[in-house]
């Protein structure tokens, strides 16, 4: 029998109210309800519509509908952590739609092609300064001018990308491929200043002319920590060692290399001190593997490669090559708490891998700009900061540090940069309620397996930076695509057509839907229970009995 969603009327009470003509008290309308994973996408994409167009293979429009948010496709098919996949209804069935490998897809045929975005808007003489070339940076500048507003970015850095190409291994994300994304921003009129560190903002915003300035320089000073070190072994931090490594550098580790902290930066110091030549790569973290703030996924390539872990395991003290650590132990609550038991480890050199801070110092002398305990930049939900004119967003604000987010941020800035610069507010519309699968009505089986994407075997891949995990080609995309479920929104797959018993729905041709003639509508909710994707509500009867087109 058909699912029926858990707030929606039992069966039995409908068919005890549903009756012909005047005795109706229920009506079967069409709505767009929000797919779960465009509900979950730090970036606002509409995943779902161009999920619909890769199906059918458009992609130039898919892409397109793709770049209305997110300027940079190709890299995020690469690096996201594509939360999307998490809360796709799919995963109730067999398996998550493989999105991120989609849009991969997409971003890489766009830049074979050659494609670009259409720049419509008038412009508008306005000037924008973005202090730092990261995704945050990137995508405001991407939005803002195709607002019609002119853009320059000042990057301290001697290339564009910020850590997407000194934070993030080549392995995961080829430099080629980011800079051909970047070179697209750049040839929609984006002007981008390398080796320029802006000391004083304001004098910088007057000597530019600028109207507004979004500052998003995100977090490339890693986080201090105070463990004695007398006459250490070879002591530095992942961010250095990421970047030198992303410069091409090949920083001499040894033999033996230590790396202390448990997120996603040391996953990728781990994986990129073996690619750098060392035998054994050993993570060394305070609690355990459930509690580490590294993605599952992450930990589970660092072991395929060979990388050690010593959980429960925190560092006291480093004394030429010898660690002393100690064990912990996890309270009820998750904290780790010392055990006084001590062993010595032994090193050439130590990582330290615990978090990012970023060096916003120079707006302190901003008037009217506020910081957090934790040093990151107060802003409003209109992304301004208490200086007027001024915004911020990507990893110096408080949120979440992904790059997605960070995306998100410069696209959500850039509206209300515009907004503001044309006096008025920028206002989003309430989203619709999401559809959760227990509101779908789907069959019981499944004959699509998700694809999976090719990768280096495991044994190879610490020989160099080369990617790791391949793309898919056209026939595996749109086949991945095809496997999306329209949560919430109606596909025209003509099952309400075939099994209303009164002939009360009307194919309005390709593209346009249907309609319900209420006239000849006994309210008998059958069209409701065959629509597989929760495109159709029962709702009480209307007491002026109007219609629906």
């Amino acid at each position: 029998m058909a699912r029926r969603p858990h707030d929606m009327t039992p069966l039995a009470d409908l068919t005890h109210e549903k009756g012909t003509g005047p005795v109706r008290t229920r009506r079967p309308v069409y709505v767009d309800l929000t797919p779960p994973c465009n509900h979950a996408c730090p970036a606002g994409e509409n995943i779902q519509a161009w999920l619909d167009l890769a199906q059918a293979g458009h992609y130039r429009q898919a892409w397109d509908v793709l770049m209305r948010d997110n300027p940079l496709p190709a890299v995020h098919g690469r690096v996201c952590y594509h939360p999307c996949e998490s809360h796709c209804n799919r995963n109730e069935l067999d398996a998550a739609v493989s999105i991120h490998a989609v849009e991969r897809f997409l971003g890489d045929l766009a830049a074979h092609e050659g494609w670009m975005p259409e720049l419509t808007a008038a412009p508008t003489g306005k000037r924008i300064l973005v202090v730092g070339a990261g995704p945050s940076g990137l995508s405001a500048a991407y939005h803002l001018t195709r607002f019609g507003h002119a853009v320059e970015i000042h990057e301290a850095g001697p290339v564009a990308g910020g850590m997407l190409h000194f934070g993030i291994p080549a392995y995961r994300l080829p430099r080629a491929d980011l800079m051909r994304e970047v070179a697209r921003i750049e040839a929609m009129g984006v002007r981008i200043v390398l080796n320029h560190k802006v000391t004083d903002l304001l004098a910088e915003k007057q000597a530019g002319g600028f109207d507004a300035v979004f500052v998003a320089i995100g977090a490339h000073v890693s986080h201090r920590v105070d463990i004695p070190a007398r006459d250490a072994a070879r002591v530095l931090d992942a961010v250095s060692l990421l970047r030198q490594a992303g410069a091409g550098e090949k920083p001499c580790l040894g033999r033996r290399v230590v790396i202390y902290g448990g997120g996603n930066t040391a996953m990728d110091a781990a994986r990129t001190a073996k690619r750098l030549g060392a035998e054994d790569a050993l993570i060394v973290y305070r609690r355990d593997r459930a509690h580490m703030p590294a993605h599952e996924f992450e930990a589970d390539e660092a072991l395929a490669e060979g990388v050690r872990f010593q959980w429960l395991t925190t560092i006291k003290d480093v004394t030429g090559s010898s660690l002393t650590v100690e064990t912990m132990e996890l309270g009820p609550d998750g904290v780790p708490h010392p055990t006084g038991r001590v062993e010595t480890l032994e090193a050439d050199a130590v990582v330290l891998a615990l978090g990012q801070d970023t060096d916003s110092g120079f707006l302190r002398a901003v008037p009217g700009i506020g910081f957090t305990p934790s040093g990151t930049v107060i802003v409003s939900p209109d992304m301004m900061t208490g200086a007027l004119g001024i915004f911020a967003g990507g990893d110096m604000v408080p949120s979440e540090r992904t790059v997605t987010v960070a995306v998100g941020h410069g696209k959500l800035a850039a509206r209300h940069i515009d907004a503001w610069l044309r006096g008025a507010v920028y206002s989003p519309s309430p989203a619709p309620p999401v559809v959760d699968y227990a509101m779908l009505h789907l069959p019981v089986f499944s004959d699509a397996d998700p694809t999976p994407q090719r990768a280096l075997p495991a044994d190879t891949r610490a020989a160099g930076f080369a990617e790791v995990v391949a793309g898919l080609n056209q026939v595996e995309a749109r086949r991945e695509a095809q496997r999306c479920l329209s949560c919430g929104t109606c596909f025209e797959c003509d099952n309400c057509f075939a099994a209303c018993p009164e002939a009360a729905i009307i194919k309005l041709g390709p593209g346009k839907r249907y309609r319900y003639d209420y006239a000849k509508c006994t309210g008998c909710a059958v069209c409701f229970e065959q629509c597989p994707c929760h495109a159709i509500d029962m709702v009480p009867e209307p007491v002026d009995g109007g219609t629906q087109s």
